[in-house]
């Protein structure tokens, strides 16, 4: 009986107009388009300059700041309050004034002063905007003091350099740290949006009252149900997978057999869910709100653009029971640390109660005349 369910599911599925193309395009519109525009890099941050003190210095920090593929030296003024009309007027979105005794206090006292302004109308932009140009000026700083080493003597003996060392990602390569959530982001829409439409649709095209008076026992729908989503999310994320390596030549550090482990459970607890939605929804427009909803949170309470650990602790404390949470964090500790099963131990115990919950919630509220 199982395998004449599950032979009609593909069917449906295969005679389906739009789903089979949905299954192929939607992962090469997702790793083509949203690692380059869903990007924390912030870039072509202008810059307007008040240069005081007009010395070879000064205007040596000027090149040195728009020669960065970070800033763009939009506009120069006399003042202070010229420069405020630039931000004022969205021209600008730093203001770097040099004071006016910039040389001659570098030359004499070995340090002088800069001011900084920041339009923090957008945070995001204001305060990395501020922290890149901050290294910039640092790293001039260091340039000074190295080239006025010869002549220090041994008061230079006293000085020492900091070397940065970047774990896991060394390249900060932000397509490494955003595909692999994408990869998770693709199966959430996938596999929570298939299932929320299947029982409901066939409610309406009426189908279902024929499944009704079989016997078929409710344990066995619901699996019936589950195993083709399964399977597609299978396809869909190893399509992903081929896609990555092609595109990005990301591979996961770790194994794609823990992967698999996991997205294998990820996909029943999801799966169980759009069935549950679509247990109580009879219309596929309400069945698309509702799971276009729940979604929406899911993501939004998942890390994929924020951290977990900056959101309030209310907030911190609703995500652990957020499923997508759980394994955005294994794509992405797979991915770039290399992690196992053994070190994902917390992780798939997670997943494996949503997923008991969902499928036996889902069970539960399919309501069968017999």
């Amino acid at each position: 009986m199982l395998k004449f369910l599950i032979e009609k599911e593909f069917k449906q599925l295969a005679r389906h107009s739009f789903l089979p193309k949905l299954i192929i395009v939607m992962p090469c519109v997702m790793l083509l388009v949203m690692p380059w525009v869903a990007n924390h890099e912030v870039k072509n941050v202008n810059v307007c300059l008040v240069d005081n003190d007009h010395s070879a210095l000064s205007s040596r920090l000027a090149q040195k700041v728009s020669s960065s593929a970070y800033f763009n030296l939009s506009a120069t003024a006399s003042g202070y309050s010229e420069a405020m009309q630039s931000i004022e007027s969205g021209k600008a979105d730093l203001i770097l004034e040099v004071q006016p005794d910039f040389e001659r206090r570098l030359v004499r006292e070995g340090e002088a002063e800069v001011m900084l302004s920041v339009n923090a109308v957008n945070g995001v932009k204001g305060g990395l905007g501020s922290s890149y140009l901050l290294n910039i000026v640092n790293d001039y700083a260091a340039e000074l003091r190295s080239e006025q080493l010869p002549y220090m003597g041994a008061a230079a003996s006293g000085s020492f350099q900091l070397q940065a060392s970047y774990f896991f990602n060394p390249s900060l390569n932000y397509k490494a740290y955003m595909v692999p959530a994408l990869m998770v982001l693709l199966i959430t829409l996938l596999c929570g949006f298939l299932p929320a439409l299947n029982i409901v649709s066939e409610k309406e095209s009426g189908t279902i009252e024929q499944l009704n008076v079989t016997p078929v026992g409710k344990l066995t729908f619901v699996i019936a149900k589950l195993i083709p989503y399964w399977i597609v999310g299978f396809i869909t994320i190893s399509f992903s997978f081929a896609l990555a390596a092609l595109l990005y030549n990301l591979t996961p550090v770790g194994s794609f057999g823990t992967i698999y482990v996991f997205i294998g459970v990820y996909i029943l607890a999801l799966s169980g869910f759009g069935l549950v939605i679509s247990n109580y929804s009879n219309a596929t427009q309400q069945a698309m709100l509702v799971a276009f909803f729940f979604i929406m949170i899911l993501v939004f309470m998942s890390g994929l653009f924020t951290p977990v650990s900056s959101m309030p602790q209310w907030a911190q404390n609703i995500t652990i029971f957020n499923p997508l949470k759980y394994f955005m964090q294994v794509m992405r500790m797979v991915y770039l640390k290399g992690s196992s099963v053994a070190e994902l131990t917390p992780q798939l115990l997670a997943l494996c109660g949503f997923a008991v919950f969902s499928n036996t919630w889902a069970m539960l509220s399919y309501k069968k005349v017999r």
